[in-house]
């Protein structure tokens, strides 16, 4: 597939962050920063978007840097609220939908990546502008509005009652 040791990292890592936040938010219904797979999406995120910077196929900063640098301060922004605004508050809000957007936006690269690598050597996709991952991206958006949907309304039951969750 044609990955540097960089590249083999960043996939790994990425896969792990990926797995972490399925599993949180199907325990949960959030990626949740006060459980392992919440640490663990949280730490192998940063480390996975931070590698992200050193691959490119093209010299100079390409939109998939952007991405990351973004995926880096939304999960650092979440995880300020998560230690430093603790509570039934406004910030859970907040910090559900900023892991929930950078999970997202991590999802966009992983997507075009899988897509146009595999199978070796007969690849699902062409590349980014295949119709294939504009789809599957198109359906990964309507998940995470209907989610974020779903945890707004639950965090707000949980914020307005004395529910744990």
């Amino acid at each position: 597939m044609g990955l540097s040791n960089l590249g083999i990292f960043h996939t790994i890592i990425g896969i792990v962050a990926i797995i972490s936040a399925f599993l949180s938010l199907f325990k949960s219904g959030k990626i949740n920063l006060d459980s392992l797979t919440g640490k663990v999406y949280f730490y192998f995120t940063l480390i996975s978007s931070l590698t992200a910077l050193g691959l490119s196929s093209v010299k100079g900063i390409n939109p998939g840097h952007v991405l990351a640098l973004m995926i880096v301060i939304l999960v650092s922004i979440a995880y300020f609220f998560n230690v430093r605004k603790k509570g039934k508050n406004g910030y859970r809000l907040i910090e559900n939908f900023l892991l929930s957007f950078s999970f997202f936006l991590s999802l966009i690269p992983t997507v075009n990546e899988t897509l146009s690598r595999v199978p070796a050597g007969n690849p699902i996709a062409s590349g980014p502008k295949d119709p294939i991952i504009g789809v599957s991206i198109l359906i990964i958006l309507v998940l995470f509005i209907i989610g974020s949907i779903i945890q707004f309304k639950k965090q707000k039951r949980i914020n307005s009652h004395d529910i744990t969750p």
